[in-house]
């Protein structure tokens, strides 16, 4: 669910963009384990195993890797947002060296790993993050294929091709009205199956399982959703009452449209989710990879 917000709760927004505690409070529905609990078995992690959560958020799932690798594995953590690496460090009580803020489409993202990780990680997870690396989303994979040993599988589930759609469309729609160009804002990368398996294999990781799975997706206010997932990009500097109308006519587009679902009887929003699930492995070392 996501609770009503307005431009005040962000005050405490970090240098990401991002609150920890706006963050956990109304949208635990992103790492509830009804959400996590498939691309967890997917992962299929193993006592022992080293395991890189990509995007580890406020660190509850991070947590449960920690307990299917146990005391013999290692489990390092890794997002941009410093406040929710100190939320994570909270939860998991992993070491500093563990728990990193940095970017996973950075060209010096590997210099901040622990030693004997780099090139001998077993796994990598990533949930709900990967459509936020719009920037260069072949760079998270080249730095992923160097992570990851040979034979290390890369498993992640993010937005896919028609997430949230309508949402989206209204958003552009309402910025172009006011003549403000809502590409240049636009954080989201959504691509179809086709493309991002295009991406893997220019990275050298090789698809084992690739799916879009439809996740139409509860929040009782969609108010509080924008605010928070669209506040640090599409409404950023926006003056606070334009905003609000912005907002409000994203809103009234979605209750006219089909995608984007009002149920009156529930009182609840069914946002139009697609989530693509990704399975690959790394087969072998290539020093030339194909991107700048």
């Amino acid at each position: 669910m996501c609770a009503t917000l307005t431009s005040d709760d962000f005050a405490g927004r970090d240098a990401s963009g991002w609150s920890a505690t706006v963050y956990r409070n109304t949208a635990s529905y992103v790492f509830s384990s009804e959400a996590t609990e498939p691309i967890l078995q997917l992962l299929g992690a193993l006592q022992g195993e080293r395991i890189l959560d990509f995007g580890c958020g406020s660190g509850e799932v991070t947590a449960k890797i920690m307990r299917l690798v146990g005391r013999e594995g290692v489990v390092v953590g890794v997002d941009m947002s410093e406040g929710m690496i100190e939320r994570a460090r909270e939860i998991t009580m992993l070491p500093t060296t563990h728990l990193i803020v940095g970017d996973t489409q950075g060209h010096t993202f590997l210099e901040e790993f622990p030693p004997n990780f780099v090139g001998k990680c077993d796994r990598i997870f990533s949930n709900a993050v990967l459509h936020w690396c719009n920037r260069d989303p072949v760079r998270v994979l080249v730095n992923a294929h160097k992570i990851l040993r040979v034979g290390g599988l890369f498993v992640a589930e993010m937005g896919g091709h028609g997430n949230v759609a309508e949402v989206r469309n209204a958003l552009h729609a309402a910025l172009r009205k006011r003549g403000i160009d809502p590409v240049a804002r636009d954080p989201w990368f959504f691509p179809t199956i086709e493309k991002y398996m295009e991406l893997l294999k220019s990275a050298y990781l090789r698809p084992l399982h690739t799916s879009l799975q439809p996740r139409p997706t509860p929040v009782d206010d969609l108010v509080g959703w924008i605010r928070l997932f669209g506040g640090h990009n599409f409404l950023k500097g926006i003056e606070p009452r334009e905003e609000q109308l912005i907002v409000e006519e994203v809103v009234e587009t979605c209750r006219k449209g089909s995608a984007c679902r009002w149920d009156e009887v529930k009182k609840l929003w069914y946002l139009d989710y697609v989530r693509l699930r990704i399975v690959a492995v790394k087969m072998d070392d290539h020093i030339g990879l194909r991107v700048g």
